[in-house]
């Protein structure tokens, strides 16, 4: 049923075109109300408050009479991210059908659990409007810099930089957007010889031999929430989930494999949300401090002006990759919650034309995401390779700060019996 909730929140983002920082941030909030509830009736989970800075304390919110935890959850989960999205109505369609069947007979109860539902998304909205979002709404437009390698809008659309202010959103574990900050790029530089022009010359080589395995990893992984379609003058877009939301699925799946109960289920989709929000917000702090030029930009100018990457290119700038960040540090948590070793097959793309992926680890699905940048002909190995250390960071650091269950003192999840 949780799993239900979380597809819905996913088809409703996707709906609504948000870009992937925006999205992390949608999940996040909603995850963190339904978990919130959730552990007020299990003993052996904690909650965040004490262990993120401002975040409400549900348990002292007054219940009115009987509740029914998963059904508050659920309606908190509902709320905060019903109004955090643009189509509330889209994902509140199938709201009614889900609370029906958590199977709550009792009037009272039912209408106690949907009003203390509401109260606690209430609280956690009220926190998440401290986090500058708004504020990053009133900004100015973005200036680029004029400066040669640095980024510029590409074909097809040429689109405006993406959250450009980002690095002002209020981190919940991290010191600050800037406390893993990894080592610069290599400097732009059109000498063949150069560390920067041999990285700009793998990316034209390899997407330009690349087997069939290849193109799938780099197909599997585009994760792009905007697709411009050009036909002549015909635009149109093709939406997608973002590499947020393909993470959030292998969450879900991850835990239905492990066939967990629903707070371990919360937990499972709780601690890879706060990981991909404060990936974001860090890898998106460096982007626009380096603002590297893409290698198509640089590729058409000093190369081959005809050639055209596999994957349309991101509108923002190149380093470091957010799915290598976001990826690894997705994939450090779940085999934290899971195992190392964690076997699972991925579906997630199935609804969007592609086969099933069989990984033996997180680690493994991490890895294929990232390097799937450079098959895609959208990131040097550089930002590839140093996105995934910065990922990692960001991961052991949600590790360090939250813990969810106080059974071993760490986050492991605690199978259904």
């Amino acid at each position: 049923m949780f799993h239900r909730a979380q597809k819905n929140l996913t088809r409703t983002i996707v709906h609504d075109i948000f870009s992937p920082p925006v999205a992390s941030r949608v999940y996040m909030y909603a995850n963190v109300a339904a978990y919130e509830i959730l552990v007020l009736d299990k003993e052996n989970y904690l909650s965040l408050h004490g262990q993120i800075s401002g975040i409400p304390n549900v348990a002292s919110i007054p219940a009115q009479g009987t509740i029914n935890y998963p059904l508050a959850a659920l309606q908190a989960f509902f709320k905060t991210g019903g109004k955090l999205v643009f189509s509330e109505n889209l994902l509140q369609d199938s709201v009614a059908v889900l609370l029906h069947e958590i199977g709550e007979d009792d009037p009272e109860v039912y209408k106690n659990s949907l009003r203390f539902g509401q109260a606690v998304s209430d609280s956690i909205l009220k926190w998440a409007a401290e986090d500058q979002y708004r504020e990053t709404r009133r900004t100015r437009r973005y200036a680029y810099s004029k400066a040669p390698g640095k980024w510029i809008p590409t074909p097809p659309g040429y689109i405006p930089a993406v959250e450009p202010y980002w690095n002002r959103i209020r981190p919940l574990t991290l010191d600050s957007a800037q406390q893993f900050k990894p080592a610069p790029p290599p400097a732009f530089s059109t000498d063949p010889k150069s560390e920067f022009m041999r990285q700009t010359r793998e990316v034209y080589d390899i997407t330009r031999s690349m087997s069939k395995e290849q193109t799938l990893v780099a197909s599997y992984w585009d994760c792009n929430p905007f697709y411009l379609n050009t036909q002549g003058h015909l635009n149109f877009a093709t939406k997608k989930l973002s590499p947020g939301g393909h993470w959030m699925s292998i969450a879900g799946r991850a835990a239905a494999t492990a066939k967990l109960d629903m707070v371990a289920t919360a937990g499972a989709y709780l601690i890879t949300s706060i990981a991909l929000f404060d990936g974001f917000i860090s890898c998106w702090d460096e982007k626009y401090r380096s603002q590297l030029i893409r290698p198509e930009t640089v590729i058409n100018t000093y190369i081959d002006e005809k050639w055209r990457p596999l994957l349309q290119t991101p509108p923002f700038p190149e380093y470091t990759s957010g799915h290598s960040v976001i990826s690894t540090a997705s994939a450090t948590v779940l085999a934290d919650y899971f195992g190392s070793a964690f076997a699972f097959v991925d579906d997630t793309e199935v609804e969007y034309g592609l086969p099933e992926r069989a990984f033996g680890s997180f680690r493994a699905a991490c890895d294929e995401a990232a390097i799937s940048r450079l098959y895609g002909g959208i990131h040097y190995r550089a930002a590839i390779e140093e996105g995934q250390v910065q990922g990692e960071l960001v991961g052991k650091m949600v590790l360090q700060k939250i813990n969810l269950s106080q059974r071993d003192n760490h986050p492991r999840a605690v199978k259904s019996r």
